[in-house]
């Protein structure tokens, strides 16, 4: 029987930096599908590390607008993110897998423009 890991809201937030990191990396290279993903994923470790340290269950979900619905019942001060996290919710598999939804970010990747704007919000969610 596999024991549980026991993590903690700090260990979400130390992967969200990295991917913050990797995001910018990213951008430096030009390799914008990798800047998008990796900015939802700042948001969407961001936004469970939040629930784990006012709740300590993390729900098994990666749609951004779900994890924020469930954190602004927690606190009405994160309204502000709302838009961030519907941007970012786009990403996360079209930018992972070249046939996840045909025509959901019009049949392309992100530009450098978009890329832009992910890590912008990803920076305001963390």
């Amino acid at each position: 029987m596999k024991k549980a890991i026991n993590l903690k809201y700090k260990d979400w937030l130390f992967f969200a930096g990295e991917d913050i990191l990797v995001a910018k990396l990213a951008m430096g290279r030009g390799i914008y599908n990798q800047v998008c993903f990796h900015s939802q994923q700042v948001a969407e470790k961001s936004l469970k590390a939040f629930i784990k340290a006012r709740q300590g269950l993390i729900p098994r979900v990666h749609n951004l607008i779900e994890l924020f619905k469930l954190c602004s019942k927690i606190s009405e001060k994160i309204t502000f993110l709302k838009e961030s996290c519907e941007y970012l919710n786009k990403f996360y598999a079209p930018t992972r897998y070249p046939d996840a939804f045909p025509g959901s970010l019009a049949d392309r990747l992100p530009n450098e423009k978009e890329a832009g704007k992910a890590l912008e919000c990803s920076l305001l969610v963390i």
